[in-house]
This record gives structure tokens, sequence and C-alpha cells, in this order.
């Protein structure tokens, strides 16, 4: 027997859950709430759900997970779609990436240039990560999570907030986390030393150079710390 042709919320949420995780019923009404999806109503008021509108969340929720496109930017996409043309080309896995550098294998970290990437507004970053205004507020305090001048925050900001959000399911807090932030300052600083001088050339090409170099310093960096953690817990007993 096929599944019944219209969705509850609930339905619609358990099919979401399977590629991504972190969705919330509260995600979906925020996204109903946005004039993404529309689902029909029941006279009782209970939402309806049909597989073009499932379909219609998960790329949103795609576009928000993999490209960190703000709602406005996606709404314009859906419109495309809508009316039987194909949305603009977006980097990605498996894509160019805009510095023309070749795309990351699955799985690698390689951290983009600071700020790249539309804007979130806060109400869409609180969304895209399903966090709360109090967490983000708190995060901030600590400096784990930081606007930029305009108060949007940029594609980096958002991978922070979910990472913050995962291990607070592990129980730790912002103030566990200070000295991972910290330690992160001091190794934007050792780049910074490395690539000043190669960042003032007046050769354009060479401060190109210097800005690929500084994205292959932060991924050494990082496959470094993880290393030198997983070198750490596998010489403690029993971890």
């Amino acid at each position: 027997m096929g599944r019944p042709q219209l969705l509850s919320i609930g339905a619609v949420l358990t099919e979401l859950q399977a590629e991504f995780p972190e969705v919330t019923i509260s995600k979906i009404r925020f996204l109903e709430a946005e004039r993404l999806v529309e689902p029909q109503r029941t006279p009782s008021g209970y939402r309806k759900f049909t597989d073009a509108d499932v379909e219609r969340l998960a790329y949103v929720l795609r576009m928000q997970r993999d490209h960190y496109l703000p709602l406005r930017v996606i709404r314009e996409h859906l419109a495309a779609l809508d009316r039987g043309e194909a949305p603009p080309a977006l980097p990605g896995p498996g894509g160019a990436s805009d510095d023309g550098l070749d795309a990351p294998e699955a799985g690698q970290i390689t951290p983009g240039p600071v700020s790249a990437g539309p804007r979130l507004g806060r109400a869409e970053l609180l969304a895209a990560a399903g966090i709360t205004d109090a967490q983000l507020v708190e995060w901030e305090s600590y400096g784990l999570v930081t606007a930029e001048p305009d108060g949007g925050f940029d594609g980096d900001m958002l991978q922070v907030a979910r990472l913050v959000a995962e291990l607070g399911r592990f129980g730790l807090e912002p103030r566990h986390l200070r000295a991972v932030r910290a330690a992160a300052d001091r190794e934007v600083g050792l780049v910074e030393q490395i690539v000043a001088p190669l960042r003032r050339h007046r050769n354009p090409q060479t401060r190109a150079h210097a800005a690929a170099m500084a994205r292959e310093l932060a991924n050494l960096s990082v496959r470094l710390h993880a290393a030198l953690v997983q070198a750490g817990l596998r010489a403690r007993p029993g971890l």
C-alpha cells in the first residue's frame, strides 16, 4: 500500500530528517511563514503537504546547508523554478569555486575566505542553525559567533553556530569553548604573520597567492588539530 497522498507535518519532518537531522517542526513552520512553501489546510486547520511541498522544503534546506543562501535568494530561485526556468548555477561540492581552484574532495574541511558568500540576517541564521535568539546572544557574549559590521552573518558563522549547537548536545557549554576560541585566534595570528608580506605586495597576482596560501594554511591547521586530538584520545586508555 502506498503512502497517503497528503502528509501531516509530522510525516514531513520524518522524511526530511533522513537528510537534515537538525530540522524541526518549528523550522518547517518558519519556512511556511516566510511563504517558501504553502501547504494545504484542512477545515480544522491542520497542515497537509504534497510530495512537491516536501521536495520544495528539501530544496530550501539544501540551499541553506550547502550554499548558505539567505531566504530572499532562495525565494528567487524557487520563483525561477516555478516559471520553468533553471536557477543560476551555484558553487558547491563537486563544482568550481569562485576563485577557480578545484573544489575539495568529499569530507575534506577547507575553510573559505573570510566573509565569503551571501549574508544571512539574524532570523535566517537562527532558522538555519536551529537555535534560539537567547542561545545566539550567549554565544556572541563569548565571542564564538560574531556578526559583520552590517549586522549580517556569513557562511562561516553559520557553520560555527551549528557546531556549537552540536557540542551543546554533549553538555559542552559556551564557557567550555573559550579555549577553542583562543586557540583559533592564535592560529589566525600565525597564518596572518606568514602571509602578511605577500598581502602587502604591489603585484596583484602575489596578493591573490597570499589569499590562496592563507586558505591552505587554515586547512592544514584544521587537519593538524584534528590529528592531534585523535592521537591524544588514542593515548588515553579506554578512549
